[in-house]
């Protein structure tokens, strides 16, 4: 029979607790991994509205809101498009109708057509639909 001394019952003790510490370290790092993920799919990219909807909406009478800056808007946009950009969108919410106008919003990855439809919609906008990235199209 083997008979530890203290000092090997304190470094077992002492090993024990780091593989603990290194195990929720590694949960943690797993769930912000989910929790950033989670976030970069809804709030870039591809936004809460297909383009095959997008498309039907803008046939059927949904203005079609590009929220970048004016330059972007310049360089290119989507036919039928008007420029409300963002950080412009509540000193010009009049330009966009009554607040049950069927609403399209895009911007170059998503992020700003995400922050614009949250905006609108506690403006009191009912009908917004974010497309996201302007290559949704």
């Amino acid at each position: 029979m083997t008979v530890k001394s203290d000092a090997a019952l304190d470094i077992d003790e002492i090993h024990r607790k780091i593989a603990l510490r290194v195990m929720t370290l590694k949960i943690l790092l797993a769930v912000a991994a989910l929790l950033m993920v989670g976030y970069l799919v809804t709030t870039r990219g591809g936004g809460s509205t297909s383009p095959q909807d997008a498309h039907q909406l803008v046939q059927g009478g949904a203005r079609l809101i590009d929220v970048r800056t004016p330059e972007e808007f310049a360089a290119g946009h989507l036919d039928g498009a008007i420029n409300v950009p963002v950080d412009e969108l509540e000193q010009r919410l009049s330009e966009l109708g009554s607040k049950d106008q069927a609403l399209v919003l895009y911007c170059r990855s998503g992020s700003r057509s995400a922050s614009a439809t949250r905006a609108l919609q506690k403006a009191g906008f009912t009908r917004v639909h974010d497309l996201g990235a302007m290559s949704n199209w």
